[in-house]
């Protein structure tokens, strides 16, 4: 924390002397609520699409309730305070970058939909893949400010463009 009269003050939230280089906290937000919401219908779809005659679909719906365990285990540890290994896991997979999130949710959401394509399993992976985008669009960061894309675009190949401007303009001149 900066002193009354030090050189360095404290960096105000969103201000200049703070480096924000990570997600807003709605979009962390979203995506937790994104990855509960899935792992809740990946449940709820897991458990009726068990009441088949196919043991393909039967498998694909197991894998369905495990995936909707493993998102609340992940997204939501505060849903199990009873089971001891939840708090750890929560805690790791608070830990891991959002892009390893991302490929292991949208995995995760393929599979039941290779095994059975049933209506109610799309509807349920799509959720879960929707979580997957989120977290991939975390990964990406965010978009640079205005200025900063124009001076890029301005210096991306500039040199060459120059270098082949001049020629053509002194081809031109030669021909005139």
């Amino acid at each position: 924390m900066g002193q009354i009269g030090s050189a360095n003050p404290a960096p105000v939230p969103g201000g200049q002397g703070e480096a924000n280089d990570g997600p807003s906290w709605w979009c962390k937000l979203i995506a937790k609520g994104a990855g509960v919401a899935a792992g809740l219908s990946a449940l709820i779809i897991g458990i009726m699409n068990c009441f088949t005659f196919t043991p393909i679909c039967l498998a694909a719906a197991v894998i369905l309730m495990m995936v909707g365990c493993m998102l609340i285990a992940m997204e939501a540890p505060c849903c199990c305070p009873f089971l001891d290994f939840i708090q750890p896991l929560g805690r790791w997979s608070d830990a891991r970058p959002h892009l390893q999130k991302a490929i292991i949710y949208g995995v995760c959401a393929v599979v039941p939909i290779a095994l059975c394509f049933t209506l109610t399993q799309l509807l349920s992976c799509a959720l879960i893949m929707a979580t997957a985008v989120f977290y991939g669009l975390m990964a990406l960061g965010k978009k640079a400010d205005r200025n900063e894309m124009a001076v890029r675009a301005r210096s991306t190949g500039e040199t060459e463009m120059k270098a082949t401007l001049i020629n053509n303009m002194d081809v031109e001149a030669d021909q005139k």
